[in-house]
């Protein structure tokens, strides 16, 4: 069975969604409305409303309303003849393009798209595209013979074809399987279907992208809301400034870093890329190292092996009252990190063996949560539930390189607010670390991780 594209009008905006319903179901989905006819004194205004729905939805629609059947061939023509009707006198340079997704009526291939600004690709694309062309805008084919302003005519048929190709991704995109239903009637116009499906494939929750795309749809300038490259600006840009990064200032007095979270995440190896960047990085401190971690003695090995590299001094601390006299051992260093036991997040005895190094310090410690970037949502937020006593100041993120959704990241950050600090790219000590940066966290999300791109 194939889609089916419909329209109707209405003389109130607010018919629209009750109109849907009662006729097409709760699984169409509303593809655009605009006027049609301006309201004036004497007479009300017209909207034209453009749904779609697949064919055995509505057949299941039809069937619970008691209604009777009509011939699927003659379905199918009336929804194109009626498009066709809607369109059959405007320009193709001032309305969007409609094609019928029947399952009888041919449409070139959606996913091939034609190659922009390669003029020997697009004459030979020509005789694929034209009549297509030419049924959209009711015009006969010209017999095109060579002349010597041949290029220009190509050109100018370029144009056309680009804008083809266009609205026919957008439609693509607002043809995606989200209905009206599951966004809770939320009504996406189609410059906003490309960003919402990318939001959407990242794995963010559900509730927040709904929330954030009402927020955009209702609060973004009029004007820019037909542009879909706008509207892209706009969406990264509002997604920006939902991330919150800590900016890391100059050093004045002496810091101390701990870094928690559940065992797996890499730590260890992410306070060895910290103490490379503290201690030889542009503006260079004494740096030295505590672990608290007795428990593993394969990391803690390392941990030792990473500061014998790098000429710092480490201590291990081994009961919570030794914390305050191993700060004290290290009173010259301007920065001090802290490593601490890897441990379940269920695991509350170690948390609370945790608890105790802080609660028995008198310095002031600065708790970064490590999590990583591969874990999902709900386990992200357990991880932050069962950690969060211990007032965690900020979140390092890891293993950028081990996933391709971070959606879930994004969810967490959203609910909690707990600012960034640290991202730790890949597996390369000292390397593979980059201070938080809320615009290249957006281009993950939405665009996926591209390692070059940290720095930008």
């Amino acid at each position: 069975m194939g889609q089916l594209i419909h329209t109707f009008t209405v003389e109130d905006t607010e018919e629209i969604i009750p109109k849907v319903k009662q006729d097409y179901g709760d699984k169409a989905l509303i593809i655009t409305n605009k006027q049609i006819r301006p309201k004036t004194i004497n007479r009300k205004g017209i909207y034209e409303v453009m749904v779609a729905i697949e064919e055995s939805d509505y057949e299941e629609h039809l069937k619970k309303m008691g209604k009777t059947l009509p011939n699927k061939q003659t379905k199918q023509a009336n929804s194109y003849q009626k498009i066709e009707q809607s369109k059959i006198s405007k320009n193709l340079e001032d309305e969007d393009v409609v094609l019928d997704f029947s399952s009888n009526l041919k449409t070139p291939p959606l996913k091939e798209k034609l190659p922009r600004n390669n003029l020997e690709n697009i004459k030979e694309k020509l005789s694929e595209v034209s009549s297509e062309i030419s049924k959209v805008t009711n015009t006969p084919l010209p017999n095109y013979e060579p002349t010597p302003n041949y290029n220009k005519k190509i050109e100018s048929f370029e144009k056309q074809i680009n804008k083809l190709n266009d609205k026919m991704n957008l439609l693509v995109d607002m043809m995606w399987d989200d209905k009206a239903e599951a966004r809770k009637n939320l009504v996406i116009p189609p410059e906003f279907a490309s960003i919402y499906k990318q939001a959407k494939e990242s794995g963010m929750k559900e509730e927040h992208l709904e929330a954030i795309m009402k927020a955009t749809i209702e609060n973004m300038p009029t004007a820019m809301k037909t542009n879909k490259e706008a509207v892209q600006k706009y969406f990264y840009s509002l997604l920006r400034s939902i991330l919150p990064c800590r900016v890391e200032s100059e050093i004045k007095k002496q810091k101390i870093m701990m870094l928690v979270g559940p065992t797996g995440v890499g730590k260890t190896t992410t306070l060895a890329k910290l103490a490379f960047r503290y201690a030889y990085g542009d503006k260079r401190y004494k740096t030295g190292i505590i672990t608290l971690d007795t428990y593993r003695i394969g990391a803690v090995e390392q941990l030792f092996q990473y500061a014998k590299m790098m000429k710092l001094p480490i201590i291990d601390s081994i009961e919570p009252k030794d914390l305050d006299e191993a700060i004290k051992s290290l009173n010259n260093c301007e920065v001090i990190l802290v490593d601490t036991i890897g441990n379940s997040q269920y695991d509350q005895n170690k948390l609370a063996k945790t608890k105790e190094f802080l609660s028995h310090s008198n310095a002031q410690i600065d708790v970064n949560l490590v999590i990583s970037a591969n874990t999902k949502h709900e386990d992200l937020v357990e991880i932050y539930k069962n950690f969060s006593f211990l007032n965690i100041d900020t979140l390092i993120i890891t293993k950028f390189d081990e996933t391709k959704v971070f959606g879930n990241i994004f969810s967490l950050i959203y609910e909690t607010n707990i600012p960034l600090s640290f991202f730790s790219i890949g597996q390369e000590v000292p390397d593979d670390l980059e201070v938080a940066n809320s615009d290249f966290l957006v281009r993950c999300i939405l665009e996926g991780f591209n390692k070059g791109k940290a720095s930008e």
